[in-house]
């Protein structure tokens, strides 16, 4: 497998990650007779855990489409690898910066890493082009 597509099966497992940290952080609030109410009792950093969990969910497809489009439309290999690790830290840093309640610095990891996703398809542009 390529850097690129190992960077997605860790991008699969970001939400899961965000999971745990929120399940761990709200341990006295578990409760498996409504765990969809899960959300609406958990506060502070298992609360932004949870938002960063959805958030990871929400930004996956992009991320791994444009992988893919990228491997498929021919972009060099160093071009989809580079890509795919900055997604990889840029989302690493916003799940931190999540964490440790930084809206700021979490809104500009949004972005480098949206970034990241549109490098990718450009990038598979050119090489089809």
């Amino acid at each position: 497998m390529t850097i690129a597509f190992w960077c997605v099966f860790v991008a699969v497992l970001m939400p899961y990650v965000c999971f745990g940290i929120a399940r761990n952080r709200a341990r006295p609030l578990r409760d498996n007779r409504d765990p969809r109410d899960f959300p609406n009792r958990i506060q502070g950093i298992a609360k932004r855990a949870w938002s960063a969990h959805l958030n990871a969910f929400e930004t996956l497809p992009g991320f791994a489409a444009a992988v893919i489009i990228a491997h498929l439309a021919g972009t060099p290999q160093h071009l989809a690898d580079g890509w795919a690790l900055a997604w990889v830290a840029a989302r690493l840093l916003f799940i931190g910066w999540y964490l440790g309640d930084k809206p700021g610095l979490r809104s500009a990891a949004h972005v480098a890493s949206m970034m990241c996703v549109l490098g990718l398809f450009v990038s598979a542009a050119v090489a089809a082009a």
